[in-house]
C-alpha cells in the first residue's frame, strides 16, 4: 500500500472521513476480493496524484462491519467519496483508472476553486 493512502476503521471514520476538510475516497475491501485487489492499484495511483487536494482511505469491511452497513454498502470493491461529511460519489465494482478518475475529479476541482 502506498503512503498515500491511509487506514481508516468504524472508531476513526468520523474524525479521519467526516470530519475532515478535504475531500476524503474511501475504499472499502476485504482481503478475499479479487476485484478489491485488481483496483488497488488505481486507487493508490490516484491518491498520488490528487494528493493534496484529496485523501484516500481504505477500509476492511470484515474487521469494520458499522460503517459499511451504515452506507449500505451490497457488494465490494465500492469507492465513497465523501466531502464535508457527505456521500458525493459513489462508485461500485471495478473500473479501470481513468474512469474512475471522471467521476472523482469533477467534485475535487470544486473543492479547489
Amino acid at each position: 500500500m502506498g503512503h498515500f493512502t491511509f487506514e481508516v476503521s468504524d472508531d476513526t471514520f468520523q474524525e479521519d472521513v467526516l470530519k475532515s476538510g478535504t475531500p476524503v475516497l474511501v475504499d472499502f475491501w476485504a482481503e478475499w476480493c479479487g476485484p478489491c485487489k485488481m483496483i488497488a492499484p488505481f486507487v493508490d495511483e490516484i491518491a498520488k496524484e490528487l494528493n493534496g487536494n484529496m485523501k484516500v482511505a481504505k477500509m476492511d469491511v470484515d474487521a469494520n462491519p458499522n460503517t459499511p452497513m451504515m452506507y449500505d454498502i451490497q457488494g465490494i470493491p465500492t469507492l465513497i467519496l465523501f466531502k464535508n461529511g457527505q456521500p458525493v460519489q459513489r462508485i461500485v465494482g471495478f473500473r479501470p483508472k481513468d474512469s474512475l478518475m471522471k467521476d472523482i475529479r469533477p467534485h475535487i476541482e470544486m473543492a479547489k476553486a
